[in-house]
């Protein structure tokens, strides 16, 4: 898919998608909170900012590796800005959703193109084993039928991957950008000149800094820190969502609404938790309305609650502690009969 824009699912006349919308519009939900993200936007880039200073007024110093951390913090709010915008949350125009995803791409090492196009993939059919690519991970098996076809050492991962996720996670930042750098080689993405300007310019500007700043060894030990919390903060903001969650296969008869609801999981924990998940929390929300600005999603949450309650659809909700107790639960379940039995490798 070469699109930017992660499309959203209309609603059928007389479905229970259609009522939901109709009282989700007259709430007025969906318009758009330019305010909101403009002082979002400024904040995060001044932060930004103010943190490259600190990094350049500190020098070669072990207490850069504070700023690591901040760093990857700040990564991961950048690219929620960039997943708000690849939804159409912040502008109602493509153009001007496109530019801020692409200038939060450049700060964060990311193809935009290329994370919007296997984002709406995945909103489009999530925890669908064939279809969503958030379930297709070499590493993990996410139910039975791929753990039985997992072979070699990737049996072996798959066989103690509950204890093994959490390290894993600390990769997904890395993953993030060969992923970028292959979808740009690939030519399947639609703005490559650009990304691919943005990708060199943001690895030059990044190593440069780096490397000017401090010692050979501070500095592979700063990238690894700052990438691998990073990766870390990144995997545990969307793993909860839906992992653990119902696992569809082709040829369901799930309707839109049941499709969306059924798969997601909300977390609860107020504001710290709507900060630290950039509103990725209000998971179920966010799939039945994917262009619902971020601040009101919580008050969406409200009317969505009620209507799942009305008409008997299991509506899932947990803390966030307890959300990773169900991603694990669930991850050694579907990989019990590796340990039961001997797989040919």
């Amino acid at each position: 898919m070469t699109s930017t824009q992660v499309p959203d699912t209309p609603a059928t006349a007389g479905s229970d998608f259609a009522e939901l919308s109709r009282l989700i519009k007259d709430a007025g939900l969906l318009r758009r909170r330019r305010r909101y993200y403009a002082v979002r936007i400024g904040l995060n880039l001044a932060a930004f900012g103010g943190g490259w200073v600190a990094f350049a007024y500190l020098g070669d110093s072990w207490w850069q590796l504070f700023l690591a951390a901040f760093f990857a913090m700040m990564f991961a709010q950048l690219s929620f800005i960039g997943h708000d915008a690849g939804h159409k949350q912040i502008f109602r125009t493509r153009r001007a959703n496109d530019a801020t995803g692409f200038v939060h791409g450049g700060l964060t090492g990311l193809s935009y193109g290329w994370w919007i196009g296997t984002h709406a993939r995945h909103h489009a059919n999530p925890n669908h084993e064939d279809e969503d690519p958030d379930v297709d991970i070499a590493a993990l098996a996410f139910s039975k039928a791929q753990s039985s076809q997992k072979r070699g050492f990737l049996r072996w991962m798959a066989k103690y991957q509950a204890f093994l996720f959490f390290p894993l996670l600390l990769l997904e930042g890395l993953n993030l950008h060969v992923s970028s750098v292959k979808a740009v080689l690939r030519k399947d993405i639609r703005r490559r000149k650009l990304e691919s300007a943005l990708l060199i310019a943001h690895l030059a500007a990044y190593l440069a800094a780096v490397f000017i700043v401090l010692s050979p060894l501070t500095g592979i030990i700063f990238i690894l820190v700052h990438q691998f919390l990073w990766g870390l903060y990144m995997g545990c903001s969307f793993a909860p969502n839906h992992k653990g969650m119902e696992m569809l296969e082709t040829g369901h008869k799930l309707d839109f609404l049941r499709k969306q609801v059924l798969t997601s999981r909300n977390i609860r924990g107020g504001p710290v938790v709507d900060f630290a998940l950039g509103g990725l929390n209000y998971q179920i929300e966010h799939h039945l309305f994917p262009s619902m600005a971020r601040p009101n999603l919580k008050h969406a949450q409200v009317i969505v609650r009620e209507f799942c309650d009305r008409h008997g659809i299991s509506y899932a909700q947990c803390g966030w502690a307890r959300s990773y107790g169900y991603v694990l639960q669930h991850l050694h379940s579907v990989s019990e009969p590796l340990r039961a039995k001997k797989v040919p490798a």
